[in-house]
């Protein structure tokens, strides 16, 4: 069956997280998870996942471009390296890809139906209770591809949690945790320490940990769980820098800046010369890794990024060891991964929709950034301190029902408060066509909490287009709070602008 068959079959399943058919709040949940129905799905299928070493990776924010950034080394070291992320911007297929390069479609569509049939014979034999869910089927999907395509080493993502995720019928090489905070509270718990515990859910016994010192509680709750399974525990610390950030020229700036009229590749990029007047700071530091010096140049936008940076760099630093860890399955003498592969890796890695930066033909330039709950808002507000004060600005904005829609509007909302001293900046909500999306009274009603004004659109095409028409020429306007919206208005924009639907 056809590619296009595949894909709505697919959503069809539903999101795991969407409220169920009779349920009483939009936070109870589809389905409860249980990994035994992974296994079970992953046995029939012949348990690819045991024919290839992987890497989990948990946490809040932090973990896709964490992923990236390691799945990039391990490719500039000469490594077949899988990547699997979620959710994707434009295309499912975003999620599986080998070398950079995503998962074919006539692959896609083969193995999804594969998948499929396989799940509803399990039903049918009462070994499933049900079809797998959406990202269920994905990752027996991911696990399949990988295997047939005798992949190296597979740089997993974690969806949601760990203890109980799809991913997790792996044994990792090594498991990193990045930064954690509150987010998914209906489903992993409402404390810092109860999330931890949940994200904790991917470490082994005996097993190895690479993470960084963070909240109080996460820490503490980390430290209980490897003490109790006996974690070889590594912290990234070594590899932030603790000397201010070079400016360097515009040539190398990593504010992936996109003229529109432009061709870009499959994904989205362009490696063209930014233009030098619109620049965020870039990450360009000196490390020193096993006695030799190591030079970054990272193509990942912010200064948050220096975090994740350093936990692929201990996670590359790790698996060149051969005895830290077990390799039993393959590469028996550890990977083999040099200082100038590793600075390699990080320069080529590109993430799209964090912190990048789009320029039309003509008009404003827009900066789209998937942060979609309250510490990535933290995040993008350090990173709007970074742009010019003068600057006009709009805020594009949206998010899902389950997010902290008051903490994240008093965070961003009065950075675009045109009632203030501001007078050419404007806000913009729009709707998500997501089950899950809050409503448009429900944004203005934020706004009106916070005396800020604010506008609506009756889509995302007509917000960009009502963005591009507000804002001046020389004024930036601001995508963000769902990752929904980001990639929605990332293919507009690509796809050379948006018209009113």
């Amino acid at each position: 069956m056809s590619y296009i068959a595949a894909v709505d079959h697919l959503y069809a399943l539903g999101h795991e997280l969407a409220p169920a058919p009779n349920a009483t709040s939009p936070a109870e949940p589809r389905r409860k998870f249980d990994l035994a129905h992974m296994r079970a799905l992953a046995a029939a299928l012949g348990d690819p996942q045991t024919t290839f070493p992987s890497i989990l990776i948990a946490g809040t924010n932090g973990k896709g471009s964490t992923a990236s950034t390691l799945a990039s080394i391990l490719t500039a070291a000469g490594y077949r390296t899988a990547l699997y992320t979620s959710p994707h911007l434009s295309r499912v297929n975003e999620r599986i890809q080998i070398d950079g390069q995503q998962i074919p479609d006539d692959d896609f569509a083969r193995l999804y139906f594969q998948v499929d049939d396989t799940a509803r014979r399990l039903v049918r034999e009462s070994v499933l209770p049900h079809h797998p869910s959406f990202f269920e089927t994905l990752t027996a999907l991911a696990f399949l591809y990988y295997a047939e395509q005798h992949v190296d080493i597979a740089i997993l993502e974690v969806g949601i949690g760990g203890r109980l995720d799809a991913t997790n019928i792996v044994d990792p090489l090594l498991s990193i945790i990045t930064d954690i905070a509150l987010d998914h509270q209906d489903y992993l718990g409402n404390t810092i320490a109860e999330i931890t515990r949940e994200k904790a859910g991917i470490l082994r016994p005996n097993g190895t940990l690479i993470t960084l010192p963070q909240h109080p509680e996460a820490n503490q709750a980390i430290g209980e769980v490897a003490a109790t399974l006996h974690i070889h525990a590594i912290s990234a610390a070594p590899y932030i820098p603790h000397t201010p950030i070079r400016q360097t020229p515009a040539v190398t700036s990593n504010a992936v800046i996109l003229t529109l009229s432009e061709q870009s590749d499959s994904k989205g990029n362009n490696p063209g010369i930014p233009p030098a007047e619109l620049q965020l700071p870039h990450n360009h530091y000196s490390l020193t890794l096993a006695g030799q010096p190591l030079e970054i140049n990272s193509a990942l936008t912010g200064q948050h990024q220096q975090r994740n940076i350093a936990l692929a760099i201990a996670a590359a630093e790790e698996l060149r060891n051969p005895i830290g860890y077990n390799i039993a399955i393959s590469n028996q003498h550890g990977y083999k991964i040099t200082n100038s592969q590793i600075e390699e890796g990080i320069r080529k890695t590109r993430w799209p929709g964090r912190l990048e930066l789009l320029r039309f033909p003509e008009g404003p330039t827009l900066l789209l950034d998937v942060a979609h709950n309250p510490a990535g808002a933290w995040t993008l507000r350090a990173a709007i301190a970074q742009l010019p004060e003068t600057q006009p600005r709009t805020l594009l904005f949206s998010c899902l029902r389950d997010k902290d829609l008051r903490e994240m509007t008093q965070i961003l909302l009065p950075l675009f408060d045109s009632s203030a001293d501001r007078p050419h900046d404007h806000i913009l909500f729009a709707p998500i066509d997501n089950p899950r999306a809050t409503t448009l009274d429900e944004l203005t009603a934020a706004a009106t909490a916070l005396d800020i004004p604010a506008q609506t659109a009756p889509s995302i095409a007509e917000a960009l287009t009502q963005a591009r028409a507000i804002t001046p020429t020389d004024g930036i306007i601001l995508a963000t709070g769902s990752i929904y919206m980001v990639g929605a208005i990332r293919t507009l924009a690509l796809n050379g602008g948006a018209n009113p639907a």
